[in-house]
């Protein structure tokens, strides 16, 4: 059982920061996707193994973070979440590069000087090469590891954000990193799995009490929600999708750990018999990614996080469509809207969402082929970007 301290807050109260004027719009990225994977993290290692694109030096963003920050506050929104690198700032055990946390906090600081609440993200999906040699979130080390790299990220950046989102997705990190193999170390194991799952559960919880307790700031958590059918009828696909969404609600025993209650959105699944998953809904064409991108499925995941946790406060922590039609992903954008305000109607306390993402950047397996930025590669604004900025009012 994953257990979470409780903030103090109590049930319905939303968490004011300074600047927030009822319903706000944020971005979303990460370190590794606008300034490419570290020679220090295991990703790197994964591109070299050519088991990914490579990703060089991602958007460039870290030599263009001030005119990229004032850029992305020019498209309207007002909070910026990124994440730090642990790898670049710790490239060995108990080795801090400081000169990687002067240039982070200057990135912080560009930030808000364009007119940005900035929020971190200590782990967006790769770490640094020598924790994943020690076995990474499965292995023995773990929470000693990440106890540590949360106390750094406190002293050294809590003078310089707004807020923290401590684990990105751990859910689907964890999946891929240990179920299906598709991210680093490529494991394919269920009781692995299952293992690191719970400990990073444990870590993210951890990291929103230590992290409030350090800095005084408000934490947010960010898990990865689907809606799930079972792909027919056998009894094999049914218990398969009866396994695979308690796996992926299993984080809401720590839910009390956090000030705001974080997801992200992208599609709806359907569970095959031996655990694969199918685009949902099946009438419909899947986008590059594999997937749907099917706004109705969010009304369902509000419903649900609405009725498991009645009062919270909840923050659309992530949402976005890959593709390289930006009609399609204008349209989506307005299609994420009206459930938004529809939930909002109904009484839910939800007060913002981050669009992921401003700007084109690395996506992973994809590599550079599935844009989902309103701005691309070059900086130049699509269609969407006036979508969003209507939108945002």
């Amino acid at each position: 059982m994953v257990t979470g301290e409780a903030t103090g807050m109590a049930v319905g109260e939303t968490t004011q920061v300074a600047g927030d004027r009822g319903w706000w719009w944020g971005a979303a990225s990460s370190s590794v996707q606008d300034e490419g994977a570290s020679p220090r993290d295991d990703w790197s290692r994964w591109e070299e193994a050519g088991k990914a694109p490579a990703s060089g030096a991602g958007t460039g963003f870290r030599e263009r973070y001030r005119e990229d920050l004032r850029l992305i506050r020019s498209l309207g929104v007002t909070r910026y979440r990124t994440s730090v690198s642990w790898a670049r700032v710790v490239p060995e055990p108990g080795r801090v590069d400081r000169a990687e946390v002067e240039h982070v906090r200057r990135v912080l600081t560009a930030g808000r000087e364009a007119g940005l609440q900035m929020w971190l993200t200590l782990l967006h999906s790769a770490i640094p090469r020598w924790f994943a040699e020690e076995g990474g979130f499965a292995g023995p080390t773990a929470a000693a590891r990440w106890r540590e790299w949360v106390e750094l990220v406190a002293a050294d950046f809590g003078g310089e954000v707004d807020g923290w989102m401590p684990i990105n997705n751990p859910g689907s990190y964890a999946m891929k990193a240990y179920l299906n193999g598709t991210f680093p170390p490529g494991v394919r194991d269920l009781e692995v799995f299952a293992r690191a799952l719970e400990v990073m559960h444990r870590c993210d919880a951890q990291a929103a009490v230590m992290l409030r307790e350090a800095t005084g700031l408000p934490v947010t958590s960010n898990q990865s929600l689907a809606p799930l059918w079972p792909a027919d009828d056998s009894a094999a696909a049914v218990a398969a999708t009866a396994r695979f969404d308690a796996l992926l609600w299993s984080w809401l025993p720590a839910a009390a750990a956090f000030d705001q209650i974080g997801f992200s959105y992208y599609y709806g699944a359907a569970i095959a018999g031996d655990g694969s998953l199918r685009p949902w809904p099946a009438d419909r064409a899947p986008g590059p990614l594999g997937y749907v991108p099917w706004a109705d499925g969010l009304g369902i995941v509000l419903d649900r996080l609405h009725t498991a946790l009645p009062g919270r406060e909840l923050v659309m922590a992530e949402v976005g469509y890959g593709g390289n039609d930006d009609a399609a992903r204008g349209e989506y954008l307005r299609a994420v809207d009206t459930q938004l305000r529809a939930a909002r109607a109904r009484g839910m306390n939800l007060t913002g969402a981050y669009l992921w993402t401003p700007i084109d950047n690395y996506e992973w397996l994809a590599g550079y082929d599935v844009p989902f930025g309103v701005l691309d590669a070059h900086r130049r604004e699509r269609s969407s970007a006036r979508v969003l900025r209507e939108l945002i009012g």
